[in-house]
């Protein structure tokens, strides 16, 4: 029988009628999954075992060779009894896929993009087409979680190659004379990934061609817009070049001439180096690289000054720490990649500061980071725990008994707030201390700016028991009203996101409403992507609040897709899960008995019950006398009244009495609307005995 396999969507194995093969559950697929990403080769079982477990169990071995020979078995069901086997081999001391090179969707869509540079158009065309026909979803979709590192790479390889396929397409549409059909997919591709500037050249010449001159200029002002205001960089030469082409009306943006069908989709530039399809020079080959710029004043004002600053400021010098800092700021809000990076080049740059062994120099570096939080799980612990270090080192080395060094104090305070927020133990801890201390300093100073960081460290501080909704809707108003009258539009959006979850904490969801819709127009008016994926998820919470569970399901999963790629994998590991099994669980509907979903932090309150749906109580028992106090954070009453109805399920009763003493100063509030995501309805039920 021969078998193909598809990981361009979830992972699934067909036979040779296209029927899928049944492969048991997540991890026979995972490791299936790990197995292709290998490409044929051997793959060791202790590297299967690191792979997919977090903290592998006593039995780690035995279940993967469980798992592979359940995988055989539905690959191979016709294949003898102890007979070697043909496609999952072992070999040496792990085991490999000896799939054919066309087996797998991935490795054929590589292979069609690679024949594709010397087809005629037409041909590649059709190839691009087909080959693009293949994705059913991300690839390895079911794989996206933090602790699935094994795949990332692949995950984003084949990524970037689907990107290259569809500008492809579009170009090789532009050589076939069809810029109309051309644009509709540009338009959404450009949707999702803003910063390929290819694509903003493909699209503007696509409309030039249907005598658009107008539109394919507003299409390339967009494009410097974004990649200015959202990424922080300059349009690149190709892109400048096609404005002034376009502005010239120049001949060499006139379709390409055909002769029987039998342009390609690679020409090369005038001088014989290989170039990209779209600027290639030549007559009728798209951009003709020739001429000066467009002036715009923006643009070139942001040229200049970055070459004088690179000329006129000296590469160790100090003062490029802190100007670094500032551009980091301003990448983290744009989201994705942007906050990831800002998060990886923010250690770098205060590790390069303390080398100067400068305390007020790295106080500024630290200190200058005030991007607003609404979160309270780090993204990074391992950073973070960086970052706190240095911080207190500096405090410790900024010179003592002068008031000159306060505003760096506070900022210094008010970083430890916010990269210590959701510690395991909120009590007596440095987090609330240096939070308290930072606001303190910053009300004597009266600095908003100053004040507005620090309100932001008390906000992830303030998660010492629950009820303390009322506080938090207080910090969110006085941040809304500083931040609005200081013009600090960062901030008062965050305010307006503390407010909605306070107000959906204490029933208020007409109240969470507004605010909801405030946050939504300040980041529609100044570009601020990731605060849509905080409302869509109130908004989801808000469906399951109103008894609507079928809907709120769907908007959860939704939600879910948004967060993905959003750059906060401490908000985004084990949400999707969590938020469905507390749907599940408020209206009474049945919980999955599946142990595969990645609960992620939250995997210690959600076994009981995914025990309890396997028919395992007395695991299940276990499990829940086993549980901490849960973390200090938004999600600290979900958690509790998780346990709650966990012990009142399998009838322990200590347990129970337990959940309720740390929710009974919220016995007014929505459990766990708090957090803004999610919800398992009024607390009042996990304090009342109930059938």
């Amino acid at each position: 029988m021969r078998v193909v396999f598809g990981v361009l969507g979830p992972t699934v194995a067909r036979d040779e009628h296209g029927r899928e093969l049944a492969l048991k559950g997540p991890r026979h697929r995972a490791v299936l999954a790990r197995l292709i990403v290998a490409r044929r080769r051997v793959v060791p079982v202790s590297r299967l075992v690191e792979d997919l477990w977090t903290e592998p169990p006593a039995g780690a071995v035995g279940a993967v060779q469980t798992f592979v020979a359940a995988l055989r078995r539905a690959l191979e069901p016709d294949r003898p009894p102890r007979t070697p086997a043909r496609l999952l081999v072992t070999e040496g001391p792990g085991y490999a896929l000896r799939a054919a090179p066309d087996a797998v969707d991935a490795w054929r869509f590589e292979t069609a993009l690679g024949t594709v540079a010397g087809l005629p158009a037409p041909a590649a065309l059709s190839t691009l087409e087909e080959a693009l026909g293949w994705w059913r979803g991300p690839a390895y979709a079911e794989f996206a979680g933090e602790g699935e590192d094994w795949s990332r790479a692949e995950r984003a390889r084949l990524a970037e190659l689907r990107l290259q396929a569809v500008e492809r397409r579009a170009e090789t549409l532009l050589a076939l004379g069809r810029p109309a059909d051309a644009v509709p997919d540009l338009d959404a591709h450009l949707t999702d990934h803003p910063w390929r500037e290819d694509a903003w050249c493909l699209l503007a010449l696509a409309l030039y061609r249907q005598h658009r001159q107008g539109d394919a200029l507003a299409v390339l002002r967009r494009a410097r817009t974004v990649l200015t205001t959202q990424l922080g960089v300059d349009p690149g030469p190709h892109l400048r070049r096609l404005q002034s082409d376009i502005l010239t009306q120049s001949p060499t943006l006139d379709p390409p001439p055909t002769r029987n069908n039998e342009a390609t989709t690679s020409p090369t530039h005038g001088r014989g180096e290989r170039r990209s399809p779209l600027f290639a020079g030549g007559p009728g080959n798209g951009v003709t690289g020739d001429g000066p710029p467009v002036p715009d004043a923006t643009a070139q004002l942001w040229t200049r000054a970055a070459e004088s600053y690179h000329r006129t400021v000296a590469e160790g010098a100090r003062t490029r720490l802190h100007s670094t800092i500032g551009l980091l700021r301003n990448l983290a809000v744009t989201g994705g990649a942007g906050l990831a990076e800002a998060r990886r080049h923010r250690t770098a740059a205060i590790t390069a500061a303390e080398e100067f062994a400068d305390p007020e120099l790295t106080a500024r570096v630290i200190g200058a980071y005030d991007v607003p939080a609404i979160w309270t799980r780090v993204d990074d612990p391992t950073a973070a725990a960086h970052i706190v270090a240095a911080a207190e080192r500096t405090l410790r080395a900024l010179p003592a008994g002068t008031r000159a060094h306060d505003p760096a104090r506070c900022r210094l305070l008010a970083t430890i707030a916010l990269e210590t927020r959701g510690a395991a133990d909120a009590h007596g801890g440095r987090g609330p201390d240096a939070a308290r201390e930072a606001e303190a300093l910053a009300r004597r100073l009266d600095d908003p700016t100053l004040l507005a960081f620090a309100l932001n460290g008390t906000f992830m501080q303030s998660f010492t028991r629950a009820g303390l909704a009322p506080r938090r809707d207080a910090i969110g108003a006085e941040l809304v009203e500083l931040a609005a009258r200081h013009g600090l539009m960062t901030y008062e959006v965050l305010g307006h996101l503390i407010r909605l979850q306070a107000r959906a904490a204490l029933g208020d969801l007409p109240g969470a409403d507004r605010h909801a819709k405030a946050a939504d127009h300040l980041a529609e008016r100044h570009e601020l992507p990731l605060v849509g994926v905080f409302t869509e998820w109130y908004g989801a919470l808000r469906l399951s609040a109103t008894g609507r569970p079928a809907e709120a399901e769907t908007a959860y999963r939704a939600a879910a897709t948004r967060l993905e790629g959003a750059g906060m994998p401490g908000l985004e590991r084990g949400l999707l899960p969590l938020a469905l099994l507390c749907l599940r669980l408020t209206h009474d509907l049945p919980t999955d008995p599946d142990p595969r979903p990645d609960y992620g932090p939250y995997r210690p309150w959600a076994e009981p019950f995914t025990l309890l749906a396997a028919g395992r109580r007395t695991a299940a028992r276990t499990a829940l006398r086993a549980l901490p106090e849960p973390p200090h954070d938004l999600l600290y009453e979900a958690c509790c009244a998780l346990e709650a109805e966990a012990a009142r399920r399998l009838g322990d009763h200590d347990a129970l009495e337990r959940a309720r003493d740390r929710l009974r100063p919220a016995a007014a509030e929505l459990a766990g609307a708090g957090s803004g995501v999610l919800t398992l309805g009024p607390v009042g039920r996990y304090l009342t005995d109930r059938a």
